[in-house]
């Protein structure tokens, strides 16, 4: 298949040139009164904390996301779970979805996070801050048939003394035959493990992860709503004619975004997805954006819609799936790469210390030797809700590392604040519970926190770091230049410590000044050398009346 020269495209797109994306899971962020979400008991790590839309709204005014620099929020799921709980891996604990990843009903708001206007004031409060909403969606599987669930729409198939299960024995409360479970989301609807409806497969497309209900997105069979969204009362699930499933799937997410405005989604298991899917999903949210902001923006030409997607594993090279809509996708190597970087170093060795910064540069050329001039996006991240939070003792270094990294970039909600992992579910088995502790409010790492919040808004205003090309000026002290030509943005970046006199002449205008955005010094390129001592980080930019007028700097 050709691919489409989108590069034009996101020279133009301010947003989609350089994301700068903070992840947070609303359960785990905030409450509504701006408080942190209560602390899980021992024994429960997998229920809901009680994180709430009015939180994130909350620290949206209060400028924790700009001052970070942060031009978008990545929002867990937003639509209503399943109601009750299921067994963790090993039956060890209780695991709710406060996650989002275990959908029910596609149409109206999760209550647990409060109310449709609760969602609507955090989408307007964002907006009017400068920042984008990005939903996590789901379209390759539904939430289980857990006992709630069950009890409010096929109670037949719930058995007596359903009250006391545990995660050992919930199963056993359970008669999912076929007549029962036909009243559920159906065998035309879904794949899974429930006598009557269709086995999984052995590729992607097909096979039933973790036990959860397949969604048949491959399948061009018009199908009728589900029996028990019919009867839900607070649903607005409509029958669609002549739809298959996944028309039903793309018509609900998109009503999200024409109601609310939402500007992406990042999408979950690309892979495990027909791709006409995402093709359909990104045509027609692109479509419903429009019709949005013709009736509540109509003077504002804003970019189009944006989609990222999460292929477990997947690096910066170009992907397949960059051909079915997706302007960005995970890189999920990163992590490992930036733990690579720092392991094993002592930063106060100068000689342990030049080695990551080596590592470091040889990890910057290939990022941008690949990305620069690319066609393609990817958002590179340290930690992550489905693998670990990065090494505390190395997180400062590794900010860094990160938001001078070419490419787009994500921060996981607590890693500028110092968030710890969860000490009372270090032993279970589900290693993801981990890392999805509450925000720690009331314990903010400041020193680091302000490191972070230099860095991000350094990277907002350079498009040079993300897309610009990487020329290594300094061993040791560890300095480098990144150019953006579409821009003519330039900056340079000093990693200490140590003394320099770097030459500088072929990149800036002789005599210009320098702006050390992390220190706010200036500094005087005198005979197109430039000289300066830095004990931890310098971030310079031209002045900004130089910045707008120098032509060398678009060479």
């Amino acid at each position: 298949m050709d691919v489409p020269n989108t590069r034009s495209k996101l020279v133009d797109d301010a947003f989609a040139e350089n994301p700068i994306v903070y992840f947070l899971l609303t359960d785990r962020f905030c409450r509504g009164g701006g408080t942190p979400p209560s602390r899980a008991a021992v024994n429960e790590p997998g229920t809901f904390h009680g994180g709430k839309f009015a939180g994130v709204t909350r620290r949206i005014q209060e400028g924790w996301f700009n001052a970070l620099g942060v031009n978008a929020l990545w929002i867990s799921a937003p639509y209503e779970q399943i109601r009750g709980w299921v067994a963790s891996e090993n039956d060890e604990f209780r695991h709710e979805a406060y996650h989002g990843y275990w959908p029910l009903d596609f149409t109206v708001v999760e209550p647990r996070f409060g109310s449709r206007d609760d969602f609507k004031d955090m989408v307007d409060c964002a907006h009017a801050h400068g920042l984008k909403v990005i939903l996590d969606v789901v379209m390759s599987h539904a939430g289980y048939p857990d006992l709630a669930t069950l009890l409010a729409f096929v109670p037949d198939a719930v058995l007596p003394g359903w009250e006391n299960a545990t995660p050992k024995d919930y199963k056993s409360f359970m008669a999912m035959d076929t007549v029962r479970m036909a009243k559920w989301w159906g065998p035309e609807w879904v794949r899974a493990e429930i006598d009557g409806y269709p086995d999984g497969g052995d590729d992607d497309l097909t096979r039933i992860s973790y036990g959860l209900p397949k969604f048949l997105t491959e399948s061009d069979a018009p199908v009728s709503l589900p029996a028990f969204l019919r009867d839900k009362p607070d649903t607005e699930a409509i029958h669609l004619d002549d739809t298959p499933v996944r028309g039903y799937l793309i018509s609900w997410l998109c009503a999200w975004v024409r109601r609310y405005g939402i500007d992406g989604f990042r999408c979950d298991s690309v892979k495990h997805v027909d791709g006409r899917c995402w093709s359909e999903l990104k045509a027609a949210a692109g479509e419903a954006l429009r019709q949005w902001r013709a009736e509540h923006t109509p003077d504002v030409d804003d970019a189009d819609f944006w989609m990222t997607g999460e292929v477990f594993g997947g690096g910066i090279e170009y992907a397949r799936h960059y051909d079915h809509g997706f302007d960005n996708l995970i890189n999920f190597r990163f992590q490992g790469e930036a733990k690579a970087v720092f392991r094993n170093v002592d930063m106060n060795s100068a000689f342990s210390r030049g080695m990551a910064w080596r590592r470091l540069d040889k990890l910057y050329a290939r990022y941008a030797d690949v990305l620069s001039e690319s066609r393609h996006n990817v958002l590179s991240y340290l930690s992550s809700h489905d693998t670990e939070l990065f090494d505390r003792a190395h997180l400062r270094n590794a900010a860094t590392a990160l938001m001078l990294l070419p490419g787009g970039v994500q921060i996981f909600y607590g890693d500028e604040s110092g968030r710890k992992e969860s000490d009372d579910v270090s032993t279970l088995t589900d290693a993801c519970q981990v890392a999805r502790s509450d925000m720690n409010w009331e314990s903010i790492d400041t020193a680091l926190l302000d490191h972070w919040r230099k860095l991000g808004r350094f990277r907002a205003g350079h498009p040079a770091i993300g897309r610009g090309k990487h020329i290594r000026l300094s061993e040791e002290p560890y300095v480098f230049a990144r150019m953006h030509g579409a821009t003519g943005d330039t900056v340079l970046v000093a990693l200490g410590p140590g003394d320099a006199s770097i030459e500088v002449g072929a990149l800036l205008p002789d005599h210009a000044t320098l702006h050390d955005a992390y220190s706010g010094e200036w500094f005087d390129i005198d005979d197109g050398i430039l000289s300066f001592r830095v004990d931890e980080l310098r971030l310079f930019e031209l002045a900004p009346s130089l910045a707008r007028s120098s032509g060398r700097l678009a060479a």
